[in-house]
């Protein structure tokens, strides 16, 4: 997207803030970068501040605050230069029993492809994710960008249950369903760690900015991780 960012009411209680549209890792790190400027500039009656892919949603009390004052206060944090976001990476790891029962749709992805399931598993530990929004249930952490060679379409009729824990591909964005949930993405593999737990604080294992790197597992470590937590 071209131009500087655009403003748009979202019904009476909400600002958009559009920085693209497209999923893009530099349209997203203005994202959180605006966020942070944006948290340290409140004023009186602005609530949450909800990033996602290129976009920035800003609630406010409409009470308290007009659509053209919020405006007014968005432009004023984008004119105070352009931000950058933290240069402090958090990379998380996280342990993967790929194929298998965990993993029932990995075939597919490596057919469709035309590589090896092993291939599959490699390119996708190959590099860090970067977490572009925590959302659609809670703790669904939603990441991309996926190598080419491993990207592959949604299922055609979504899962009305994917385990919690389940990694899946959807498209150019891989993720991970915290919770049980229905879901469409081709799943490959599922992490024993607990992702989303109301007694942390907060609550949501990964945050919207954060970096993923999967690691592989055996069926034996992810047994022993899952023991180990409960015994905890």
């Amino acid at each position: 997207m071209e131009g500087p960012p655009r403003i748009l009411p979202a019904g009476d209680q909400a600002v958009l803030i559009e920085f693209g549209a497209e999923i893009n890792p530099a349209i997203n790190r203005l994202v959180q970068a605006f966020t942070q400027k944006a948290n340290k500039h409140r004023i009186p009656g602005i609530g949450d501040l909800v990033p996602s892919y290129c976009t920035l949603l800003v609630y406010y009390d409409p009470l308290s605050l007009s659509f053209s004052r919020v405006a007014s206060w968005a432009e004023e944090v984008l004119s105070s230069g352009p931000g950058e976001s933290d240069s402090f990476q958090t990379v998380k790891e996280v342990a993967v029993c790929y194929g298998g029962a965990f993993g029932p749709d990995i075939s597919f992805v490596a057919k469709h492809n035309g590589i090896s399931v092993e291939e599959v598993i490699q390119i996708h530990t190959s590099q860090p994710y970067l977490v572009y929004v925590v959302g659609f249930v809670p703790g669904f952490a939603a990441m991309g960008i996926v190598p080419q060679k491993i990207q592959a379409p949604r299922l055609p009729n979504p899962r009305t249950r994917v385990p919690g824990g389940s990694v899946g591909i959807g498209g150019q964005q891989t993720g991970i369903y915290a919770l049980e949930s229905p879901g469409g993405w081709q799943l490959i593999g599922r992490t024993p760690l607990t992702l989303f737990d109301l007694n942390r604080t907060p609550p949501s294992y990964f945050q919207a900015g954060d970096y993923a790197r999967f690691y592989p597992i055996s069926e034996e470590e992810f047994e022993k991780i899952s023991k180990s937590k409960m015994q905890n």
